[in-house]
């Protein structure tokens, strides 16, 4: 007599087995259709390419898969003309291939803008106005007047310049001031530690001008600050309005003040006590 259970269970475990070596070859052949649309899951890292112009980038996006749009202009004066100063995505980003990079230029010329009329008005409300339309601020230059911290002119390289001319976005306008029959004078500000356009702020408030700026080659200017500054701050050190600060540029963190440890007075111990101290530096 045939045993019914037996055979049905055989034939049960039978086809789950067949069920399941399928279900393994379908997930396998999905997994290998998947890596192909996906170009096998394979991502590189994006090179940097700021500060290439268009031509030299064009080997480098060629050389790893990528494509790219250039979709803004900008212009940077202290920046090289035409090289690229922003991308998206960003350098070491990972992509795949044909992935499109997306590029802000530095534009060749710079954008013409109205040079406004700061003449007659307050120091303090033209200091903000020229750099809200794109100028830079540059020296005070203090002249005897009995009007106070107005300004009396305005100039462009060292020469007046007219209201409603147009120069390049960027450029230095210097203001000439009343002083005011005193000689008033202002407390030199500490600048170290500064950048120097944080510095030019600082010294602006005080209605005074930062003056030589020295820097070595080779340090990273987006880096450096001020180490050394004449004439320094503190001991009621003051200036007359419109006099300028000389400052020293570094990159050495080293020299940051905020890395230098200042004593108020020797520890005895470390210099062998006071009689040992008079003997060895006088």
């Amino acid at each position: 007599m045939l045993d019914w259970k037996k055979i049905y269970k055989n034939y049960l475990v039978k086809n789950i087995g067949i069920l399941i070596a399928a279900a393994l070859v379908l997930i396998i052949i999905v997994f290998f259709f998947i890596r192909i649309y996906t170009r096998h899951g394979e991502a590189k890292a994006i090179p940097d390419f700021r500060g290439l112009t268009e031509s030299q980038l064009q080997h480098l996006i060629k050389e790893n898969e990528l494509r790219y749009t250039v979709i803004d202009s900008v212009y940077i004066d202290d920046q090289p003309r035409g090289v690229v100063i922003d991308q998206t995505p960003k350098a070491g980003e990972l992509v795949k291939k044909n992935r499109r990079i997306f590029f802000t230029i530095n534009s060749w010329s710079a954008e013409q803008i109205v040079v406004p009329n700061l003449i007659d008005n307050s120091l303090r409300s033209a200091q903000a106005y020229p750099e809200s339309l794109g100028f830079r601020l540059g020296k005070l230059i203090y002249i005897p007047s009995e009007y106070k911290n107005m300004v009396l002119g305005q100039h462009y390289n060292g020469k007046p310049i007219d209201p409603g001319t147009q120069l390049p976005r960027g450029s230095v306008i210097d203001l000439l001031v009343g002083r005011g029959l005193s000689n008033e004078t202002t407390p030199v500000p500490n600048l170290l530690g500064m950048t120097v356009r944080e510095a030019q702020k600082q010294a602006q408030s005080l209605y005074l001008n930062i003056g030589a700026i020295v820097m070595e080659e080779g340090i990273d200017s987006s880096a450096a600050f001020i180490y050394r500054q004449i004439p320094s701050s503190g001991s009621g050190q003051v200036l007359n309005l419109g006099a300028s600060i000389d400052v020293w540029l570094t990159d050495d963190t080293s020299m940051h003040p905020d890395s230098l440890i200042i004593y108020d007075s020797f520890p005895e111990d470390d210099l062998g006590g006071d009689e040992d101290f008079d003997n060895e530096f006088f």
